[in-house]
């Protein structure tokens, strides 16, 4: 069994898609017309500056991981048993099991980009070395109220987020229970927590006026770790704006269904690094009749 996993924001690196352009001009037409600007240039010529502004990540990081999948798909003739994306790859994925074309998942996650690039004030970190069970106990036992889980990326590698300076404040919390490294992340927002329920409002506003079709591949979405509901993707993209991405029970949720293989699509290795972690240090979640059980 064959899993396909596109990541998020945090792989963008300039140079990107460079390789894929020239094959898909007809999409990198369409793309410019619907963004107002090169991708090729801003992912050619950077500036860096922009390439990891999130209003200009999101929709570029989306048109270089399509492309790399059409590319893909065209090379191998064979598609995947299952798909997952982390964050902003989550739309990738639901473009590669035909619940969206490549304009539509563009304008999402421009918008959302759009969105998400007006809240400010917001921190993240990593917080390496420490369980999702510690973290939560850490964050409650020193009453860390600005201060919520984002990302779960693997066993022991948890991605903080809330307020700026909570988040700063932390890291000596964080090091005294016991982190062995706490990374402060370039990001001005407060991603994947309560803090941007002002931009899931708006997100949801303008899912309205925009359809979904079926999926034809088992999506894996970030907010439950369940394939996707096709009556529920609307309500599952808006949620996934204020809730965390659980990449770790993803992947156990795909072993325990017996996939074997994950392949990366898009630039950089970041999901695969997460992934061996993950099956290093995770038992698969097995799934019997609507219960989750750990296996022995």
């Amino acid at each position: 069994m064959k899993a396909y996993v596109f990541p998020g924001q945090g792989s963008q690196k300039k140079g990107m898609g460079e390789s894929l352009f020239d094959k898909y001009k007809d999409l990198i037409k369409k793309a410019d017309e619907i963004l107002g600007y090169s991708i090729v240039k801003l992912c050619m010529e950077g500036p860096d500056e922009q390439l990891n502004n999130t209003k200009f990540t999101q929709p570029v990081l989306f048109v270089v991981n399509a492309l790399s999948y059409l590319n893909k798909i065209n090379e191998d003739k064979s598609k995947p048993d299952y798909l997952a994306g982390h964050s902003l790859g989550e739309y990738n994925a639901l473009f590669a099991a035909g619940g969206i074309d490549f304009e539509t998942g563009l304008k999402l996650v421009q918008k959302r980009g759009e969105l998400m690039s007006k809240v400010e004030g917001g921190g993240m970190a990593a917080v390496i070395g420490l369980s999702e069970e510690k973290i939560k106990e850490v964050i409650e036992k020193n009453n860390l109220k600005n201060v919520e889980i984002a990302n779960y990326n693997s066993p022991f590698q948890i991605v903080i987020t809330g307020l700026k300076d909570d988040v700063a404040k932390s890291e000596d919390v964080f090091m005294s229970e016991g982190a062995r490294v706490f990374i402060p992340l370039k990001s001005s927002g407060a991603f994947h927590s309560s803090f941007m329920e002002p931009s899931e409002k708006e997100f949801e506003k303008y899912l309205k006026d925009f359809q979904f079709a079926s999926l034809k591949i088992p999506v894996i979405s970030n907010v439950y770790a369940r394939p996707y509901n096709d009556k529920e993707i609307k309500k599952t993209l808006t949620d996934q704006i204020t809730h965390s991405v659980k990449w770790t029970e993803t992947i156990r949720y795909l072993m325990g269904k017996g996939v074997n293989e994950f392949e990366e699509i898009g630039p950089g290795k970041v999901l695969a690094g997460l992934i061996q972690k993950i099956r290093k240090e995770a038992e698969p979640l097995i799934i019997k009749d609507n219960m989750v059980k750990e296996k022995k």
